[in-house]
């Protein structure tokens, strides 16, 4: 199924939407679209949802088990419009949404699927899930300019922190830190000050008058928290790609990188335990 408009897709496609989670792929580029699609089929998502401008190429046999939907993400306010306009489509229902080159990881995620967790998580009273954007970097940027290997991913494994996130009157949010860490972290001169945080809250479940905002945040305050009052809740992690793929397409920091690699360098294993042994989840009271 393909609609050619984010406002075709929101008058005829509401039935897509009925059942969750449903997850929303933002394709900014051409790069490693079919592998970011396929990933997240995996993961057992009810539906997916691919939001792209037509001049993207899809494998055929992927654009056959997704609905797409004609969107440039690259236009002024383009992930707000796309994940609220869904949110109103599809109150009490799961959402997930990334970019491509970016690749969700849950606790035991190889043989437990999207929708348990989720499932766990509500019935824990618990509607949002904080995800740690875990930056991703080819290990060789003469073989992968653009910085991005799969068969070569590397990560940071320390260099993670937080600060307790303030108020307009310099007051301590209740259960919000901001997080940093990664090559947003190593490389703060090259990004602006408002994109140097890893946190979003990446699943959610919609309800009526939820607005996510450009900062990853939402309107709604619980939402915003990373666990409920009563006990720890479980996180998730998204790999990404996408912080390399800008700095090296700056033109103001792709010269002054020669590589990503530092002494915390590590080979990304592609496994849930990995991000588990170094603090970059939780599984909570899920076991």
């Amino acid at each position: 199924m393909r609609y050619n408009s984010l406002n075709t897709f929101k008058m005829q496609g509401k039935s897509s939407v009925s059942k969750g989670p449903v997850g929303l792929i933002l394709i900014e580029d051409d790069v490693e679209i079919d592998s970011t699609i396929r990933h997240h089929l995996e993961c057992g998502f009810a539906q997916i949802i691919v939001f792209s401008a037509p001049r993207h190429t899809i494998d055929p046999a992927l654009e056959a088990k997704v609905i797409r939907v004609d969107h440039d993400m690259l236009a002024d306010n383009a992930l707000t419009d796309v994940v609220n306009t869904v949110i109103d489509m599809a109150p009490k229902v799961w959402l997930y949404y990334c970019y491509n080159t970016e690749y969700l990881f849950f606790p035991f995620s190889e043989h437990r699927t999207v929708g348990e967790m989720v499932a766990f998580s509500t019935e824990e009273r618990r509607f949002s899930i904080l995800t740690y954007v875990v930056d991703l970097y080819a290990g060789n940027l003469d073989e992968n300019p653009n910085a991005v290997s799969i068969q070569d991913a590397y990560l940071d494994k320390s260099g993670y922190y937080s600060l307790a996130r303030m108020d307009s009157q310099n007051n301590a949010l209740d259960r919000q830190l901001d997080f940093f860490g990664g090559l947003r972290w190593r490389f703060e001169e090259h990004i602006p000050k408002p994109r140097r945080r890893i946190d979003r809250i990446a699943l959610f479940r919609a309800q009526d008058g939820l607005r996510l905002n450009e900062d990853h945040t939402f309107n709604e305050p619980e939402y915003n928290t990373y666990s409920c009052p009563w006990h720890h809740n479980l996180t998730v992690a998204i790999c990404s790609f996408r912080t390399a793929k800008a700095l090296k397409r700056n033109p103001g920091s792709t010269f002054e990188i020669q590589s990503f690699h530092w002494h915390n360098s590590a080979p990304f294993s592609w496994h849930s335990q990995q991000l588990l042994d170094l603090g970059l989840m939780e599984p909570g009271q899920w076991f």
